[in-house]
């Protein structure tokens, strides 16, 4: 059920790609600001209520679901597609790393620029390059020289996050927990934390939950990137992000990612690496943006492969 659900899933999203900004960015935002302007005192304990407000329908609906379809499992097949498809997919953020590149390969880079800002812009997503190394400009820093190398760098470091947030660790719990639960909760847990930032207190709860829900899954993510890819350079990537005195679950999905595609770190190794390739810089170019599509479509095919192995060994006993 769980590889049938998850081939159906991204088939349908491939063949209609969800507006996702449209669909579930725009609207979960305004609910959250609804939420919080009425239950934000200046407080911690009213941010866990509010997520718990919004958690505990959740969980006890999706249960019902599960629990009412276990006998119908064609409709439960349905059911875990279509949440599928509305907390996961490539299409909602392909299309602008395809047009960047396209833009690069025509050496248009002030349109890949344009694109890669637009595309930061959209999905609400924070790459920590720029805040990782000072020598980096941002793509919307006025007046800033923004290098062919930047915009491919960049554009690789938004797309693995991306892959992470919206695929992989999305699979993960969706093969956890029962039914669309998983999916469904990580989902809920990753647009509260960002929705929810800057208010203080009221933010910490859900900031924490989507930390505690994005722990080993963005480590699943990073050994996956690992096998698929160059695994000696992604263990000895993670291995010197480790030895940094704060390593977010971005960094750790970064450092492996790029480390599987053999490029350096975008950012200073911790003192006393003397690697060669401690925050040494590479020019990058288009090529390593087709390398990243291959390195997430290899990662993809292995989670598959894992599933329909489990899958079939379910069967067989």
């Amino acid at each position: 059920m769980t590889f049938f659900s998850l081939i159906l899933a991204l088939l349908l999203e491939q063949r209609c790609p969800l507006p996702y900004a449209r669909w579930i960015a725009r609207p979960a935002s305004a609910a959250s600001v609804w939420l919080e302007r009425r239950l934000n005192a200046g407080g911690g304990r009213q941010g866990g209520a509010a997520v718990l407000i919004v958690f505990l329908p959740v969980l006890l609906l999706v249960s019902l679901v599960v629990f009412l379809l276990a006998p119908y499992p064609f409709l439960a097949l349905a059911v875990n597609v279509i949440v599928l498809y509305f907390t996961m997919g490539f299409r909602q953020f392909s299309h602008f790393y395809t047009d960047i590149q396209l833009a690069l390969s025509l050496e248009d880079t002030a349109r890949a620029r344009d694109l890669l800002s637009a595309w930061k812009k959209e999905t609400d997503q924070e790459t920590p390059s720029a805040s990782a190394s000072s020598a980096r400009p941002s793509p919307t820093a006025e007046g800033a020289e923004f290098s062919r190398s930047d915009i491919v760098r960049q554009a690789i470091e938004t797309a693995l996050v991306a892959s992470h947030q919206h695929v992989f660790a999305v699979i993960f719990w969706f093969a956890v927990l029962p039914g669309p639960l998983g999916a469904a909760l990580y989902r809920l847990a990753q647009l509260l934390a960002w929705n929810w930032r800057g208010h203080g207190e009221f933010g910490v709860f859900a900031a924490r939950v989507f930390w505690a829900l994005d722990w080993l899954p963005a480590r699943v993510t990073a050994i996956v990137f690992a096998i698929v890819g160059n695994f000696e350079d992604a263990v000895d990537a993670w291995r010197q992000e480790a030895r940094r005195a704060f390593s977010s679950q971005t960094r750790i999905v970064l450092s492996s990612g790029f480390g599987a595609l053999g490029i350096p770190p975008s950012v200073p190794a911790p003192q006393g690496d003397v690697s060669e390739r401690a925050g040494k810089e590479h020019v990058l170019g288009v090529e390593s943006m087709q390398s990243a599509v291959g390195l997430v479509w290899r990662a993809i095919a292995l989670w598959l492969s894992l599933l329909l192995l489990l899958g079939l060994a379910r069967l067989a006993g």
